[in-house]
């Protein structure tokens, strides 16, 4: 099968991106003009509660749903229109399991391997390959059924890698996972980004995954990007949280006003406990319980936090992201079942 070269530019480039559903005769804007540029190398999550969009816009990325309106360029090709050369171009591991539970994953892997046109010994010296890189080697041979939850996610990666795709898509590929098998998942995606130079696209609404692993952090709510930057950009512009604790009320107002002279502090009482969002609060901590001290206001109790994507998610949408995991947005159920439906007519 002839693969076109594709054209310079951004591994990933959309334009007005929109996906718009019908529900009960009303239609459901899932993802909203989403503007987007994903260079060669990054490793980026798209970080947003259920529901916000996410899925769908790598469906979208994918070639698995059309888009309603807007464009988007993926290695250089058009998600439309060169659909094809896109599904040569990337590799994309859904939420759901590749391989079938009574196969064998060696299997899975070659066969992947032979539907992109490797020979068979090309398809089973890769599989080898990536079966040792995601230790599996010892399992390969067993019917997938029987593997752990972990192994069974890193199979998936493996699958979704035989034929050296420039992109990989991943859509919440922790979900379902224990502590540890995350760790692992995630220690295995940083490698293939800074080993390899894969481009990497992930969806996650895990907090912790995405500050951890990601080079850029896209927040989406409701269907649109709401920030874009670095998990560390993302946080410094809250500063930190310092809680106080006091003896007596009277001494926790003293201190609100003393703390509120602060630079671009807010303050909150609650009794005798003082809550003070401020930049570089762990570096101003001590000399604010000194001057507090020598004011009569002595602290009894003292915590510092540094600011969490859940508070970014919080000052940008007024909830938060770990509340609002909790609720699921009705175009979600709509985008999911075209999308399995149009994967299905896809295969």
């Amino acid at each position: 099968m002839t693969r076109h070269a594709p054209q310079p530019g951004p591994a990933i480039r959309t334009s007005a991106l929109t996906k718009t559903y019908s529900q009960h005769g009303t239609p459901v804007e899932a993802v909203r003009g989403l503007d987007l540029e994903v260079a060669d190398g990054e490793l980026v999550a798209f970080l947003g509660p259920n529901g916000a969009g996410k899925s769908t816009t790598l469906r979208m990325l994918t070639t698995l749903l059309p888009p309603t309106s807007g464009s988007a360029q993926v290695a250089g090709f058009d998600v439309v229109g060169q659909h094809r050369q896109v599904r040569h171009a990337i590799g994309f591991v859904g939420q759901g399991n590749a391989a079938g539970p009574q196969q064998r994953g060696r299997d899975e892997v070659v066969a992947q391997g032979r539907a992109h046109g490797l020979t068979r010994s090309e398809a089973s010296r890769r599989a080898g390959e990536l079966l040792e890189a995601f230790d599996l080697a010892e399992h390969a041979d067993r019917p997938v059924a029987t593997l752990s939850g972990g192994q069974r996610r890193r199979l998936d990666v493996a699958i979704g890698l035989v034929h050296r795709p420039r992109l990989l898509f991943l859509d919440e590929p922790s979900t379902g996972l224990d502590p540890q098998n995350r760790a692992n998942l995630q220690e295995q995606v940083v490698r293939l980004n800074r080993d390899l130079g894969t481009t990497i696209v992930l969806t996650t609404h895990y907090l912790e995954e995405a500050d951890a692993i990601a080079d850029r952090v896209v927040v989406i709510d409701h269907g649109r990007v709401i920030a874009d930057d670095s998990a560390h950009r993302l946080k410094s512009g809250l500063g930190d949280l310092v809680t106080l604790g006091f003896d007596s009320p009277g001494q926790a107002t003293t201190a609100a006003e003393r703390a509120g002279r602060l630079p671009g502090a807010t303050v909150a009482l609650d009794g005798a406990r003082l809550v003070l969002r401020v930049p570089h609060g762990r570096d101003l901590a001590p000399g604010l319980v000194a001057d507090l001290a020598a004011a009569g206001a002595a602290v009894a109790r003292l915590e510092v936090a540094g600011p969490t994507l859940d508070d970014v998610f919080l000052q940008l949408t007024g909830r938060s992201l770990r509340e609002s995991e909790q609720t699921t947005d009705p175009a979600t159920t709509t985008a999911t079942a075209t999308a399995t439906a149009t994967e299905g007519a896809a295969a």
